[in-house]
């Protein structure tokens, strides 16, 4: 899969989510590390709708700003998740494309448990005709 990746700082939990995913096999485009917040969420954003990254995932301190800029670029559904639950239904049920997490709230098994969990849901098309309402 390929994953757009952004951040707003730099940091061991960043360092780790980036390494386990390409050792996972997958393609890490890293479009912002480290930008300003809103820099980073339109980046991986745009990298996802532009069709150059399958998904993203981007960091800010509290995951709301870069979620806010991600959800700007038509196209993309940012979802900030703060456990395993919510990751898996975001994709589940609202299709979600970007995975917005807090740098101050996930550690590092954390964060390897709600991507995992994001990555491995597909939609299931319940909600297809709400999806459809959004612009």
């Amino acid at each position: 899969m390929r994953i757009a990746f952004g951040t707003d700082d730099t940091t061991p939990v960043t360092n780790d989510m980036k390494a386990d995913l390409a050792a996972l096999g997958h393609e890490v485009m890293v479009v912002a590390d480290p930008r300003r917040w809103a820099e980073a969420g339109r980046a991986v954003g745009e990298a996802v709708a532009g069709g150059r990254a399958d998904v993203g995932i981007v960091f800010c301190f509290t995951g709301t700003g870069v979620s806010i800029a991600a959800n700007k670029v038509p196209g993309v559904r940012a979802a900030l998740c703060t456990d395993v639950e919510t990751a898996r239904d975001s994709r589940r049920w609202n299709d979600a494309n970007v995975l917005a997490l807090s740098l101050r709230t996930t550690t590092v098994e954390l964060g390897r448990d709600i991507i995992d969990a994001f990555l491995d849901a597909n939609p299931d098309g319940t909600e297809a005709d709400q999806i459809a309402l959004l612009p």
